[in-house]
């Protein structure tokens, strides 16, 4: 699996002031995008616990 083909993009909201969740199609681990003019960053998504949102893996190397 190459690095194009290892993240996957299930939610997008905005034009120029954006937001996405893309997903680790290897670990499931969900991260949060946003971008807002010349300003952007990515973090980890997190539960209430603290721990990070897993999607199950429907992906198999």
């Amino acid at each position: 699996m190459g690095t194009a083909d290892r993240f996957e993009k299930v939610y997008k909201q905005g034009i120029t002031t954006v937001t996405e969740i893309w997903v680790d199609k290897k670990t499931g681990v969900n991260y949060l995008y946003h971008l807002d003019g010349y300003s952007g960053g990515l973090t980890p998504l997190i539960d209430r616990e603290g721990k990070p949102v897993i999607s199950p893996l429907e992906y198999h190397e």
